[in-house]
């Protein structure tokens, strides 16, 4: 598949923020070049914020507001199977049932201009997003976001410059969901990536190892929330024994692993070529893949379930904060196979979660295991009942707290907790 063609393929799924971060990195590598003007930052706005320098919102913080508060969500256009912007519109959705209003600005760097009424209709057919009050509106670089704007939601990276921008003391939240600077090699665009988490913003992060890890590396003050299952999409539904396994697949996106994921299932293959390996996440027929494999491509979120019931076990990677996808899967009865590292045991360290080194040979040997247990179907049950308890109200209730905190302006140089 050309460059041209895969930047398609992630601008459908995925949104323009994605797909324009992944040819930039490889047009930066083809060329041995890597120009500011290629980053997802504009280079005036790099420069504008000078984060050593208090901003009005810091040397002049607004007054207590707690009730019906005017929040702007600063955000790149969204994808059909984005699971960031799911989760951010998630917490919109919170904010609006708790009585506040919401105004989200879709934002890119990119020439080509955006397409709001596409943005609408994929809303509206996608059962993963929920139905927002709020305006959906493209951000102007002239208007900017409403002067009467009482709290700035920066999201992804690149959204915290013109979050940062805003000419108001209108309180700064940053919604966090992974450590973004990872997401480069060491290089200019790590480094405007990091320099965010000094703007002075108050965090709220997804899971207690990114909240810690932003608090204790950076200063950035914040709090954080737990992960929860979606149990209107994923449940237990298949009660007998299993022999297919799942491999979460992203090959665009370096910290989901796939070529180490790659080796684990070619060793597994090796040693047992009747268990059945499903590639879920992307399509993968454009990659190098030597073993057999059931191709799903990236499903919609309605469609997950059916195939995550077939499979006894999933291999899960997550080189930097861990993703929803482990709690999901317990909860169709599939034992997550996860890389073993303080960014994915300090989200969830669930007894039903199966934590290994990265040694493929190991991975290999535990997937098997998994397939051949003879208490595998007990297991199932038991683990979908561990996360059964769990639903994202509790989420969203910590989140109004602490949200209605900070905007009380209790929160002020807090630490995560």
């Amino acid at each position: 598949m050309s460059l041209m063609s895969r930047a398609v393929a992630s601008l459908t799924t995925e949104g323009p923020r994605q797909a324009a971060s992944r040819v930039f990195n490889r047009l930066s590598i083809q060329l041995q070049t890597n120009r500011l003007g290629d980053s997802l930052v504009r280079p005036e706005d790099a420069v504008a914020v000078d984060w050593t320098v208090p901003p009005l919102f810091a040397t002049d913080p607004p007054k207590p507001k707690t009730e019906n508060v005017k929040t702007a969500w600063i955000i790149s256009p969204p994808g059909r199977t984005s699971g960031g912007h799911q989760n951010a519109f998630r917490f919109m959705d919170f904010l609006e049932k708790a009585g506040h209003s919401v105004t989200v600005y879709f934002y890119t760097t990119e020439s080509k201009p955006i397409d709001l009424v596409a943005i609408r209709e994929m809303l509206r057919s996608t059962s993963a997003y929920p139905d927002l009050r709020g305006q959906l509106r493209i951000y102007d670089l002239e208007k900017g976001l409403d002067l009467d704007t009482d709290a700035v939601f920066a999201t992804g990276w690149e959204t915290a410059y013109p979050a940062y921008l805003h000419p108001t003391n209108a309180r700064r939240f940053y919604f966090t969901q992974d450590f973004e600077p990872a997401f480069y090699p060491s290089g200019s665009d790590y480094v405007l990536a990091e320099n965010t988490y000094r703007f002075g913003f108050h965090g709220i992060s997804a899971g207690r190892w990114l909240a810690s890890k932003l608090t204790a590396e950076y200063g950035m003050p914040g709090d954080h929330y737990d992960y929860a299952v979606d149990k209107d999409h994923y449940s237990l539904i298949n009660s007998n024994r299993r022999t297919e396994v799942l491999f979460y697949a992203r090959p665009p996106t370096a910290r989901r692993a796939f070529e180490f994921g790659r080796l684990v299932l070619t060793e597994l293959h090796r040693l047992r070529p009747d268990i059945v390996i499903n590639m879920v996440g992307w399509d993968i027929s454009p990659y190098p893949v030597p073993f057999p494999y059931v191709n799903h491509t990236a499903l919609d979120i309605s469609q997950l379930n059916e195939v995550y019931n077939r499979c006894a076990g999933a291999l899960i990677l997550s080189l930097t904060n861990m993703s929803l996808l482990p709690m999901e899967v317990m909860a169709s009865g599939v034992v997550p196979v996860v890389n073993d590292a303080p960014n994915t045991r300090e989200i969830f360290d669930s007894p039903y979660i199966d934590y290994q080194p990265l040694s493929p040979g190991a991975m290999a040997a535990r997937l098997i295991a998994i397939v051949d247990d003879e208490n595998q179907v007990s297991h199932a049950t038991s683990m979908a009942a561990s996360v059964a308890s769990t639903d994202w109200i509790d989420p969203g209730e910590t989140f109004i707290r602490d949200f209605t905190a900070a905007m009380a302006g209790a929160a002020d140089g807090a630490s995560a907790h």
